[in-house]
């Protein structure tokens, strides 16, 4: 239906959506027709208003109210009418600034600092997902006699990571042997996901060769054993209490559920792994992120990282009325930053 809108039917929904955006409150045809570039009567605008409802574009909350966009008003506004410009200079200033502030930076430090980013340009709720430990790309690996028997391992991963272990290990090992064996794994493993690296390593234990050379396979176990198990990564979450102040959620059992989600980790990475199946902003209205609690809002989300292989996830979550303008390139800029500072880390 949506190859059915005029043009006259499009200046009228974008307009609904807009003073919707604007004020929380139902746009009635009056307030349409009084707008700059609206030359036609208010009872034209509320035929045009009537067509929308009917096509599920729009809502009337009350018999005598204005109109209030659906969720499927919104995704039309989204894909088909809006204009998305670039992020202004300004914008742009300020979260580099926070991103690169103090030198040299952790990972976690630039996740955490892009999560208050989004949170403060934006004004909503701002999610950041680290990296999936199977997702982080291997860079090297060392092992360190502790004591017999006894081996530290030190796994370091292209984003920054640092995973430090302690491993059983046969006692006969001496530090020469480990320094071969994190000859032969670095060369081995380069710039492979820790996911591939687990795949490799098994593949080569289970080559015939390997079995009649001690030293390689004795390498091989050892590595296998310093692999971390999967697992989830974190969430950095910024800016809840900025939905307080919306009119939606004045009811305070609607926004405890809403907080509540925030709180389940897995309900977050849910969302945001979404994002990394698809290159660019992802736009998640309503119910369309299909994860209770979350059902009321929207998620405009993208993956940061290679496009080959995203690292993780970012984005912001607010009021299904939030201004799509202002979020989208806020969301979209951040990610590449964030691409950019990891990719520079290689």
């Amino acid at each position: 239906m949506t190859e059915e809108l005029s043009q006259r039917a499009r200046l009228v929904l974008s307009a609904v959506i807009a003073n919707y955006i604007a004020t929380a409150e139902p746009v009635g045809s009056r307030t349409i027709s009084k707008l700059t570039g609206v030359s036609v009567s208010p009872a034209t605008i509320r035929n045009v208003m009537s067509d929308l409802e009917d096509l599920g574009y729009l809502a009337q909350p009350h018999v005598s109210a204005g109109r209030v966009p659906t969720s499927q008003g919104l995704r039309f506004y989204v894909d088909s009418i809006l204009e998305v410009r670039e992020l202004d200079q300004q914008a742009k200033a300020q979260i580099n600034q926070a991103l690169h502030e103090r030198q040299p930076l952790d990972l976690r430090e630039v996740l955490q600092a892009a999560s208050r980013s989004l949170s403060l340009l934006s004004q909503q709720a701002a999610v950041v997902a680290a990296p999936l430990p199977e997702q982080e790309v291997f860079r090297h690996v060392e092992f360190a006699l502790l004591q017999p028997g006894l081996i530290l391992v030190v796994l370091v991963t292209k984003s920054g990571g640092v995973q430090n272990r302690i491993i059983e290990a046969d006692s006969d090992l001496k530090q020469d042997d480990l320094d071969k064996f994190t000859r032969y794994l670095n060369e081995l493993l380069a710039d492979l996901t820790l996911s591939e690296v687990k795949e490799r390593v098994a593949r080569e234990m289970a080559r015939e060769k390997v079995r009649f050379d001690r030293v390689l396979s004795r390498a091989l176990r050892l590595g296998q054993k310093a692999l971390p198990g999967g697992g989830p990564g974190d969430v950095f979450v910024e800016g809840q209490t900025n939905l307080m102040g919306a009119p939606e959620f004045a009811d305070v059992a609607r926004l405890r559920l809403i907080f509540r989600a925030f709180e389940e980790k897995s309900t977050l990475l849910r969302l945001l792994e979404k994002s990394l199946a698809a290159q660019g902003v992802q736009i998640f209205i309503g119910a369309e992120s299909d994860l209770a609690g979350l059902e009321g809002l929207t998620a405009v989300t993208a993956a940061y990282g290679g496009r080959r292989a995203p690292l993780g996830a970012l984005g912001v979550i607010g009021p299904t009325r939030m201004d799509y303008s202002k979020v989208i390139p806020i969301v979209d800029y951040t990610a590449q930053l964030v691409s950019r500072i990891l990719g520079s880390r290689d």
